[in-house]
């Protein structure tokens, strides 16, 4: 038995890998698979196009605990390819899965795509100034960071689904105590507009120019690492970049950002990116679909008054 196989221990992120997968099965003819923890989430993943839902009765708490169980259901039903959410989490159970499994394994695909028998994956490398292109054996497993797709849309889809009762093994995983991360305002990870912050400010009080803007686009704030690390402006969970956060907004507006390539692999997929600095040359103008060469004391001001 072959077909598409979806996990992921978030539901959000499973409706987007329902957007890929979909993609993906209309162009190898294959069925879409999700495995999933709660029986109440599986008539709307049939909604958004899963053929059949494999529900996971168990009341253990820990995802990478059911590594050894999902491992031995894919091992039986022979995918073509599965699509695990590249959570923190995820990838940890993905790592697992692929050694009990002895496959391959790409983290975190930004494209997938099917032509024939051929499955191909392209992930960024190097900070994001090289695509790594890569071509899967039967079986393989990719992972896929959240918001990389959209979220799939609800149909007339037809589907079933089973239910399997487990029990796995926790033998590793003892949790003394769980300690959420708590966001300054709200995770600008999930905003749909971002201002964000670099060192072309001249001083603390520049950041109400971001404030006023922010306000006026209904935005959250966001910075470069130096600004969060070295002059701790903002807290460290509002700086973006490879070692911050990934985003995806509608909007992406930078002002005095350099846009060194790890800070630009945290931003390159927003949609619309408008980019302010003094510097004609500056790496921030590659990446960005609008620029504006100038001083931001002077463009910042007239764009908040242009927005009313």
């Amino acid at each position: 038995m072959a077909g598409i196989y979806i996990y992921s221990e978030e539901q959000p992120v499973t409706e987007q890998l329902l957007t890929a997968g979909k993609t993906l099965a209309n162009s190898l003819n294959e069925k879409i698979n999700v495995i999933d923890f709660s029986e109440q989430d599986s008539e709307s993943f049939i909604k958004k196009g899963a053929d059949h839902v494999l529900c996971l009765k168990s009341d253990h708490p820990w995802p990478e605990s059911y590594a050894q169980i999902i491992a031995d259901i894919l091992k039986e039903k022979d995918p073509t390819v599965v699509l695990i959410g590249g959570t923190l989490r995820g990838k940890t159970t993905a790592s697992i899965i692929a050694a009990k499994l002895q496959t391959g394994l790409v983290n975190n695909a930004f494209a997938i795509e099917g032509s024939g028998s051929v499955i191909e994956t392209k992930r960024i490398m190097y900070s994001g100034i090289a695509v790594c292109t890569e071509e899967l054996c039967h079986g393989s497993i990719v992972t896929i960071e959240p918001r990389t797709f959209d979220a799939a849309q609800d149909s007339d889809h037809q589907g079933d689904t089973e239910n399997i009762d487990i029990q796995p093994e926790a033998k590793t995983i003892t949790v003394g105590n769980v300690c959420p991360i708590v966001h300054q305002d709200n995770d600008i990870a999930t905003a749909e507009k971002l201002v964000c912050v670099g060192r072309g400010l001249s001083d603390q009080n520049d950041m109400k120019l971001a404030e006023e803007l922010a306000e006026k686009l209904h935005a959250q704030i966001c910075c470069t690492r130096s600004v969060a690390e070295d002059y701790h402006w903002l807290t460290t969970d509002k700086y973006v970049g490879l070692s911050g956060a990934k985003v995806k907004p509608n909007l992406y507006i930078s002002m005095g950002v350099s846009g060194q390539v790890q800070h630009v692999a945290g931003m390159r997929d927003s949609k619309v990116i408008v980019a302010v600095d003094t510097n004609e040359n500056a790496p921030i103008f590659a990446a960005a679909d609008y620029g504006i060469v100038g001083d931001l004391h002077e463009i910042i001001p007239l764009l908040t008054k242009e927005l009313g």
